[in-house]
């Protein structure tokens, strides 16, 4: 195990800037997944600390020695890739095995009785004489790691190790990779464009955008606390609605937004710094939404789609002049059909309130469970 600490972590092709002065430090035995959309340069941040391409300016430190000129096998990582890059003509004993024969000058005895461990700890003991090609999707994957694993590299690195799975299997081998860190215990960084993969691998989620890191956090904390339109944006799923507005009155405790095309909202924020008439956003999870019959006074919307996942439904309301719909959380059964007019209810303390800089602004009060006031939907079939 070891602990890894980027600073001022540049990286240039040409005369692009890819990664833009990053400090971070991943802690011994933590399991750290960077995350963000294609291109943002998390691929490229893993293959710098693995020692696959070089840093342009900073130092990196393992353990508190720099390593900007050590190889990947005098960093001691060992890495899977998305491809599993498996050897066909060989089987999965030989596949594990390669690494070791290559660099450990161990006799056969060893390296079997190393092959055997791995294999042992993946599950992998009965398949050790197969080929690649008799192998299922997760399998092979298995062997990837195995390989890696086999070295016993202080780091582990997985670049979209899942990407190539199908979508039950991605959740199978993500309960793999879960149990292997708890049972090795070792350093893990992870790489994914999946936020799901993210929220539930983690312990630390580094969210990057456009070769910067936008926020650093526990999944709890990057999901209850975003510090920006784009994380509110990207971690959730269904993400964060995001409501474009004006700042009606602000205030220090409470804040009152006109919402574009849904009326009046009320948010717990510090809005004290802007003046009336700010543009704002006000982010809000479906989870923090109720719906009601319309009222005289209200704006109702119509309901666009009703999707229903078994244990929950989710409502698609249709914002006028909006790009998205607005989405809530219902428990079922659910009574709302497509067609009808309801309103939607934002939590007051729920939700969150961003500047026309997309960066946020505090919350005065924690979250209450369920708090959307008496707005409870009562009859929405009537």
């Amino acid at each position: 195990m070891a602990c890894v600490e980027l600073k001022n972590i540049t990286k240039t092709f040409g005369n692009e800037e890819i990664i833009h002065q990053i400090d971070l430090r991943v802690e011994d035995g933590e399991f750290v997944v960077f995350v963000g959309p294609s291109g943002c340069g998390k691929s490229t941040l893993l293959r710098l600390i693995a020692g696959l391409e070089e840093i342009t300016d900073g130092t990196l430190e393992i353990d508190g020695e720099i390593v900007n000129e050590l190889s990947p096998k005098e960093r001691g990582v060992g890495m899977v890739f998305q491809s599993y890059a498996l050897y066909p003509h060989m089987n999965v004993f030989e596949n594990i095995a390669f690494g070791l024969k290559l660099g450990s000058g161990a006799g056969k005895e060893k390296i079997r009785e190393w092959v055997q461990k791995t294999a042992d700890v993946l599950q992998l003991g009965e398949l050790l004489h197969r080929k690649p090609r008799e192998l299922s999707g997760g399998q092979r994957q298995r062997v990837a790691i195995g390989r890696a694993m086999a070295r016993e590299p202080r780091i582990m690195l997985f670049d979209e190790p899942l990407s190539n799975l199908d979508a039950s299997l991605r959740v199978q081998m993500r309960n793999e990779i879960a149990k292997l860190h708890n049972r090795l215990q070792s350093t893990m960084i992870y790489v994914t464009h999946d936020q799901v993969e993210a929220m539930t691998l983690a312990d630390k989620i580094v969210v990057l955008n456009k070769g910067h890191i936008e926020q650093v956090g526990s999944p709890f904390d990057l999901y209850e606390n975003p510090e920006s339109l784009f994380v509110a944006g990207f971690i959730g799923s269904p993400k964060m609605n995001l409501l474009p507005g004006t700042l009606a009155k602000p205030g220090a405790d409470t804040s009152e937004v006109a919402l574009d095309g849904i009326g009046p909202a009320r948010c717990a924020c510090d809005s004290s710094r802007l003046e009336a008439g700010a543009t704002v956003t006000l982010g809000i999870r479906p989870e923090h939404l109720q719906l009601r019959k319309p009222g005289p006074d209200d704006t109702p919307l119509e309901v666009m789609n009703v999707e229903y996942l078994g244990n929950e439904a989710y409502v698609y309301l249709d914002v006028p002049g909006a790009s998205q719909p607005l989405v809530v959380r219902q428990p079922v059964p659910c009574p709302v059909v497509p067609g009808q007019s309801l309103v939607p209810v934002i939590s007051v303390d729920s939700a969150h309130l961003f500047d026309d800089n997309g960066q946020v602004l505090r919350r005065t009060r924690a979250p209450a469970a369920n708090e959307v006031g008496d707005a409870q939907l009562e009859g929405a079939q009537g």
